[in-house]
Parts: C-alpha cells; structure tokens; sequence
C-alpha cells in the first residue's frame, strides 16, 4: 500500500508491504509478543500532582573498573544513536518507509545477537534503548519544526552521558541521613562515589539518572526527581499593595543593571582568562598530533574551560536566585541573542567578532532561562516586553522620546525636562513601567481565582489587550 506523505508530495509505504520491507530489506523483524493485540502507542510518564520534576546534580569518583564501564556504555549509546539514525535514514530514503522507536528497539535486539555487535551486551539495554528514544524525540521536534535534523554523534565532539531508567538502577536511602544514599548502576557491581553537595527530598525515589563526563574528564550524575515546590511568599509594597516590580536592563558595560541604579558586574571570564587560553593554544599547536603531551595540553585546556563555565553557571544562579526572592514581578526586553551574534562579515568584523565574544560571554540566553523556571517554581510572573520597545530612548521622567543613541553614549539629557539619565538606569525604569501596565492588563483580564501566569509575552498578547 502506497499513500501520500508530508506537502512534498513523496510517497510513503504502509500496510504489508512496509511490514516486508521492514522484515527483509532492514532487518527489522515482526512483533514476537502479543501478535494478536492492536498497537497502543506509547505514553509519556506523567509527574503526579502538584509535583515538579527537578534535576539535581552532583560530581560523582567512579573507581577504575567504573569509569572503564562507564566509558564502554558512553561509546554503546553513541553507535546505537548513530545505528538508528542511518537506518531511519535509510528505510526513507531508499525504500519509503517510516521507522519508530518500537521498530528501533527490535532491531537493537538483532544488534546485540550479531556475532560482530555483541559487545552490546556488555551494556545495559535499557541505556541503549533511552539512546534510541532519544532519537525518536529528535526526530519528534524536526517534524515539528521546533529543531534541526539530527546527526551523527561525533567521539571528542558530542557530549558523553547515558540515561537509566527506574530499572537500570538501584536506589538505597540512608536513614540516617535523609535524601542521600547510595546509587549502583546496572552492570555494575558496587555503588557509585558520590559527593552529595546537597540531599534530595526525603522519602523521594528518583525518576531516572543521567551520568556525563566533560571534556575535562571529571564524571556527573544528574538526579531527575518529582517534587513539590512551594511557592515563595508574595512581595507587595508597603504603600497601595502593588507588587513589587524590578526593571531589568540586561547589558555589556555591566551584566544586569537595575532600575533603581543597583548594577551587576560583568564578570568578563574570557578576558580575564584569555591570555592564559591563548598561550595553551599555542602550546597543543605545537604539540605533535596523536602524542601524550598533546592529549595533556588539550586536557589542562578542557579543565580551563570547565573552571570558566562553572564559575559563570554559579554567577547565574546566585543572581536569578536572588532576584527572583526579592521582586514579585520581573520586567525583562525580549532579545534575539541568535540575531545578535550572527558572523560578522565585510567592514568592521573584527570589532563585531569582539561584540559576539562578549554577548556569548555575558550568557543572556541562560540567564532568562533561569528567570523563566525559577519564575514558575515560586509564584513569580516574568513579563518580557517587546524587542523593539524604546527602553532607552524614552525619557523616564516625562515620556519625551529622545534620539537614536551609539552604544559608546551612556548618558543622555531630556530636551523636554532637561532630566540627565544614565542610559542604563532609564532603560531600567521604562522597562518596569512598561512592565507593570501589561501586568495589571493580565490581572484586570483574568477571570475570578486564576492564578497569575508566570511568564507574560508583550508579542504574544493581542493588540486588543495592549491597547487597552
């Protein structure tokens, strides 16, 4: 049976005739179990109620006979990835039909029964079954449009981890210290060592377990759980009962800058480590391809980078955390950090490659990542303002608009009030006003006991809204 898929207008194979395909041209063999039962699709694990699922993260010191393991496993679910990409691959290209995850797993199973794959086995299935999953869910977001066309996973370039599910490991907690415990891996005979920087919630059985190595070498595991998350106490000002509302200028000169004048350092990791990268570049340059110095340089470079990347997620994390406790109602400008780091090309790209460096440096995509789920976990509302609102041009004061401004001006007077700002502060302050109109806007919007939601879009609101 032939039919019509996708707007292209190729042709896909069903029916019979893909289950022969499926059989004798790829390999994949029929259903074994359960012949006579229709198909049921498969359903995502729902979080029990009022529960969130939370990840956890912690450095963990396999032994040598666990780190060996650990790497073997790193390497399955990477050529079981790439496996099922190019037989997905293959089934469409050549034969028209369409392979899911239950036809992956069945293949997985030839692959660890063939004489020349069988080191598979070494490896828990149910890793490599989350690697195919993995996959499935790639697949999942390109038909969507929300991503690109997955590809081949590089050894030295993609990211090493694997996926335990709830039967690919065993969980003991200590009683006598509550939310710790100890964790032993499938085919694995001893737990791992892990420094618990900060216990779980107590009485709680994780979800599932990812363990990774950087490029550094060093060795994660990450604790996905289902928790209940309360709510922080509402933040309302002492006069008149409106929330408590911060604007909140994101930038290079200073990282975060406050409407009432506070201003966030930027800590400018690169710059201040750059020189030493420089020179350890240098160094692995020199160094002869394939040698042991070489495999140290690139290491003593991986460890800087790590150290860099650390000390700029805890940066992050103290400055959200603390923003979100202090501030009922965050007000940020919505940015295209993709569009703003775009390759610099003909005149001035130097001085635009700099620019990129420092806005990559500043990390603005993970900081509002943070705001957002920090945001949601604790009853906060984050109101993102329209990109192409005059955050800076408009006079805080009167409301005047000003003129187009260079970015090496940081200060500006008012022709209407003669007011002198600071560029960022004004911005501050027109983003919280701005902010807090589209705030009341929802609420007067909102129909009797909803809840405020905890991220408010200027652009995704309609004109009748905010032009009310």
């Amino acid at each position: 049976m032939v039919e019509a898929a996708g707007k292209d207008g190729r042709l896909r194979v069903t029916g019979a005739e893909a289950k022969s395909v499926k059989r004798e041209a790829l390999g994949v063999p029929d259903r074994a179990k359960h012949q006579q039962r229709a198909t049921v699709p498969m359903r995502r694990r729902t979080p029990e109620a009022d529960t969130r699922q939370r990840v956890y993260r912690y450095r963990c010191y396999p032994s040598p006979t666990q780190a060996e393991q650990l790497i073997k496993t790193f390497g399955a679910c990477r050529w079981t990835y790439n496996e099922g990409l190019a037989l997905r691959d293959k089934a469409w290209r050549e034969h028209r039909v369409a392979l899911g995850f239950a036809e992956s797993c069945r293949a997985l199973t030839g692959w660890r029964n063939t004489e020349g794959t069988q080191w598979l086995q070494e490896v828990s299935s149910t890793v490599l079954q989350q690697a195919l999953r993995h996959l499935d869910a790639a697949f999942g977001r390109f038909f969507k449009g929300s991503g690109r066309q997955p590809k081949r996973k590089k050894k030295g370039r993609s990211r090493d981890s694997a996926t335990y599910v709830r039967t690919g490991f065993r969980w003991v907690e200590d009683p006598e210290r509550p939310g710790t415990g100890l964790i032993a891996l499938a085919k694995q005979s001893g737990p791992l060592r892990i420094r618990w920087s900060r216990a779980l919630p107590a009485g709680v059985r994780p979800v599932k377990l990812t363990v990774s190595r950087d490029r550094a070498g060093r060795f994660f595991v990450s604790v996905l759980v289902e928790e209940q998350i309360e709510p922080l106490p509402p933040v309302f000002l002492r006069d008149g009962g409106a929330p408590k509302t911060v604007g909140l200028d994101l930038g290079l000169a200073t990282l975060v800058m406050l409407d009432d004048g506070e201003k966030v350092d930027h800590p400018r990791l690169l710059r201040k480590y750059g020189a030493k990268l420089a020179a350890l570049q240098r160094s692995l340059h020199r160094k002869e391809t394939g040698s042991r110095n070489r495999d140290k340089a690139r290491q003593e470079i991986a460890r800087l980078y790590a150290l860099i990347a650390d000390v700029r997620r805890d940066t992050l994390d103290q400055l959200t955390t603390r923003l979100v406790r202090e501030n009922q109602v965050l007000v940020v400008e919505d940015l295209a950090v993709a569009s703003l780091v775009r390759s610099p090309r003909g005149k001035g790209r130097r001085r635009k490659a700099g620019l990129n460096r420092a806005i990559m440096d500043a990390a603005w995509g993970e900081l509002l990542r943070q705001l957002r789920y920090k945001c949601a976990w604790y009853g906060r509302t984050l109101v993102i303002v329209d990109r192409f609102f005059p955050s800076t041009r408009r006079c805080s004061a009167c409301g005047a608009m000003g003129p187009k401004l260079d970015l090496s001006v940081r200060g500006w007077s008012c022709d209407g009030c003669g007011a002198v700002h600071d560029r960022d502060v004004n911005a501050g302050r027109n983003l919280r006003e701005e902010g807090l109109r589209l705030y009341e806007l929802v609420a007067s919007a909102l129909p009797p006991g909803r809840v405020m939601p905890s991220v408010i879009k200027a652009s995704e609101m309609p004109d009748v809204v905010l032009t009310a």
